[in-house]
Parts: structure tokens; C-alpha cells; sequence
């Protein structure tokens, strides 16, 4: 497949995802939320089992797709570890602060036409262009 194909089949699989997890269980697919449910004091075992084999789904499923599909000899990121630690902090912060990430407001909350999650989704998109575009840390082709 080339590669305009692979974001049609990972929105695809995450919209699957999401509407799955609320057919079956009636559960939004907001990540942040499964995981912080996931590590909670107060979480049943029931509810936390169903957390846990969602979240190893996604790293398994990360891991299986680059197995099968990863190209050899792809370049690593010049940035290294540090900068990926303070990116995922920085990240786990604007989650807490917007109560809720990508995956619930973007995907899910918008799918439902919540105003709050639309406008989140506005804030943190936004927020990440304009990051992009300051810092010129985009992709280039």
C-alpha cells in the first residue's frame, strides 16, 4: 500500500475501535480516561480488566502493524529521548488541564456533537499548528 492509504486505515481503525467499545460496553474511547481508570484506587476489577486489554491492544497492535509493515531502515528521530520525555509531559499536562484528549473529545465527543469537546478539539489543534509552525518541527516530505 502506499502511503496516503495508511491514515485511511488507522482512522478507520480507530473509529472501529470507538464504536465498538460503546456498543459493547458503553464506554467512550477517550485514552487518557481508560488510562487513568486503569492505574485508579477506586476502579472494580471488572472495569479495570477491560482497560487494560483495551490499552494492550493499542501498544500490541502498534507493534504488530510495524512488524508487518515498517519499511527496514527507516530513519531514527534526531531528537532523542529528552525531548520525547518533556513532548509526553507536556502532553499529560494539556490532558489534565482539557479533560480529555484526541481520542475522547476529537473522535468521540465531536462525534457526538458536544460543543465542549468540539471546542477543545479547536483549542488543541490550534494550540499543535501553531507549535508546528513556530518551532518548525513538521514533517517534511
Amino acid at each position: 500500500m502506499d502511503f496516503p492509504m495508511w491514515p485511511i486505515v488507522g482512522g478507520v481503525c480507530i473509529g472501529l475501535a470507538a464504536v465498538l467499545l460503546m456498543a459493547l460496553l458503553g464506554r467512550i474511547a477517550g485514552i487518557s480516561g481508560i488510562f487513568w481508570g486503569a492505574l485508579a484506587a477506586g476502579t472494580s476489577k471488572d472495569d479495570r480488566a477491560w482497560r487494560w486489554i483495551f490499552l494492550s491492544g493499542l501498544v500490541l497492535g502498534t507493534v504488530a502493524f510495524h512488524q508487518l509493515f515498517a519499511e527496514a531502515g527507516q530513519p531514527a528521530s534526531p531528537y532523542g529521548p529528552a525531548r520525547a520525555i518533556v513532548a509526553g509531559l507536556l502532553v499529560g499536562f494539556g490532558v489534565k488541564l482539557g479533560s480529555g484528549c484526541t481520542s475522547g473529545h476529537g473522535v468521540c465527543g465531536m462525534s457526538r456533537f458536544s460543543m465542549r469537546s468540539t471546542l477543545a478539539t479547536l483549542v488543541f489543534m490550534g494550540t499543535g499548528i501553531i507549535t508546528v509552525a513556530v518551532l518548525g518541527t513538521g514533517v517534511s516530505a
